[in-house]
């Protein structure tokens, strides 16, 4: 922030540093000026939503009950939010809250103020957010890939910023990997965190699909997919060494007929792979030392 400040200027930073040109301060007669830093009580049309809100679900009830609670010991916790403008603001956590006050007829909210950048907020919003439990798995991930993006973040760097180990950082971004229709799974929670990581491990995009779909229909634990993953993982892997071994081409009925007549006349079964360029081999199978040496004087007399 040090930076930051430098960076403006002197003309810029005197005119900021103005009580009377200062935008970071509410002049406006009819509310109290509420310095920077500082709890004050904000009228709720002139707060402007989180752009970078990484929760996409509301539950109405839960909301509702809030507002309820809100209605009789009014907003025990604070939203944040920073300074845009005369009398405007930008919501950076605590859009439950404000959904709920509205629903409670209030006409303005206690708010802690602050000043951030559109990085320093978005990571504000963002980590604050992550921090609660009651996101869903899809929506940490989207948050977490939404900072190393904008932010510029390493995944050793996130795990940092956030408090979490690197590995379940990259578990977590794993699912962005998964079928739409799994993640509107997980959003919606059909499915846990831990079927999710499982089914991370086929590869396959139908394989996937199917037995997301088992998981539902079958109402499968975290161990049963386990095992129904391996079981499809194995078949998987047969078919795909069937499919490499080479395609026998049939001999010709002439040759097939020779080879019948070598079996009668020798006793000997007989193999004959072909290719297609006319070169092959002739393969006769005897069943002990005797039936090889009546095959080696069968040849001998020809």
């Amino acid at each position: 922030m040090a930076k930051q400040k430098k960076a403006l200027g002197r003309g810029l930073s005197a005119i900021l540093s103005n009580p009377k040109t200062d935008i970071t301060q509410t002049t406006t007669k009819n509310i109290t000026a509420t310095p920077l830093g500082a709890v004050g009580q904000i009228k709720l049309n002139t707060i402007q939503v989180n752009p970078f809100q990484p929760r996409t679900h509301f539950n109405k009830e839960a909301l509702q009950e809030l507002s309820l609670s809100i209605k009789e010991l009014g907003v025990i916790q604070p939203i944040t939010v920073r300074k845009l403008g005369y009398d405007k603001y930008q919501l950076i956590s605590g859009e439950r809250r404000l959904r709920a006050s509205k629903l409670a007829g209030l006409n303005s909210i206690p708010a802690y103020i602050r000043v951030a950048n559109d990085q320093e907020m978005l990571e504000m919003a963002l980590v604050e957010n992550i921090q609660r439990k009651n996101l869903d798995a899809l929506e940490i991930a989207l948050s977490y890939q939404l900072l190393i993006d904008e932010c510029q973040l390493t995944q050793e760097k996130l795990s940092q910023r956030v408090g979490k180990k690197r590995s379940t950082v990259t578990n977590y971004l794993r699912l962005l990997r998964l079928n739409p229709i799994i993640q509107a799974g997980i959003q919606d929670q059909m499915i846990g965190i831990g079927h999710a990581k499982t089914l991370l491990n086929i590869e396959d995009e139908k394989l996937q699909l199917q037995l997301y779909k088992d998981i539902i229909s079958n109402s499968l634990s975290v161990r049963q997919t386990e095992t129904m993953a391996k079981k499809l993982k194995s078949s998987d892997a047969e078919l795909k060494n069937k499919s490499k071994l080479p395609h026998k081409t049939p001999p010709p009925f002439s040759i097939q007929k020779l080879s019948n007549e070598f079996e009668r006349r020798t006793n000997c079964k007989t193999e004959i792979n072909m290719q297609k360029n006319g070169k092959g081999k002739l393969i006769v199978s005897f069943k002990n030392e005797e039936q090889l040496q009546q095959l080696i004087k069968c040849l001998q007399s020809e």
